[in-house]
């Protein structure tokens, strides 16, 4: 199974950007053992003019990711995020992409996130609740 992560960087290698100031995000195809570079989404200027407006065309773009690594977020990004079905990650700046890769391939191993675990449940069709029992 994969999962889509996008990162806010502005040289591939780093976080070092804000989500709603981000001028591109490096988008991953990640799965237990490999991690490949897929999309490079860069914005212009112009396009970032009207900040709700450049916020929808944000999440709208990042729609099938599970998740979205930035050094912050205002509450109106958050929000709008987590209701595109996006879990926004703040890191520390300059936290090395790699590293951070890495890290998740661990986590989709052992002991994934409930963020990441719903994600995956969600792909493969089955509801959140399909491993829950019903107890009274």
């Amino acid at each position: 199974m994969t999962v889509k992560i996008a990162f806010a960087t502005s040289d591939r290698k780093a976080v070092n950007q804000h989500f709603g100031a981000a001028e591109s995000f490096a988008i991953y195809e990640v799965s237990e053992d490999d991690a490949k570079l897929i999309e490079v989404a860069e914005f212009i200027e112009t396009a970032m003019d009207g900040h709700e407006g450049k916020l929808a065309a944000k999440v709208e773009l990042l729609g099938d990711c599970a998740a979205v690594y930035c050094n912050a977020a205002g509450a109106s990004a958050i929000q709008q995020l987590l209701a595109g079905g996006i879990q926004p990650m703040r890191v520390d700046e300059g936290s090395a992409i790699e590293e951070l890769l890495n890290g998740l391939q661990k986590n989709m191993v052992e002991e994934p996130p409930v963020w990441l675990a719903k994600h995956m449940k969600k792909q493969s069709g089955k509801s959140f609740a399909d491993d829950e029992e019903w107890q009274e």
